[in-house]
């Protein structure tokens, strides 16, 4: 039991991560003062943000197996 809990609080800090660490696609206050995006590859931050992603969902599947777990067994 005590192992779920673990994963539990590993799982929801590793989403958080990888949401925090996703670009945003907002423009914001940067596309109103005409700040310039730094020249990035596209193609790379494509599949770093995918990556990450996939890492999100993931971790979200295995926070709620782990939750349902705890659940049917407490």
């Amino acid at each position: 039991m005590v192992a779920l809990y673990i994963i539990v609080i590993l799982a929801a800090l590793f989403m958080v991560v990888t949401v925090l660490l996703q670009s945003s696609n907002a423009k914001g206050l940067g596309a109103i003062a005409g700040e310039v995006t730094a020249n990035m590859n596209k193609k790379q931050a494509a599949s770093v943000d995918a990556k990450l992603a996939m890492g999100t969902k993931i971790a979200a599947g295995v926070f709620i197996a782990a939750c349902l777990l705890i659940w049917i067994l407490g």
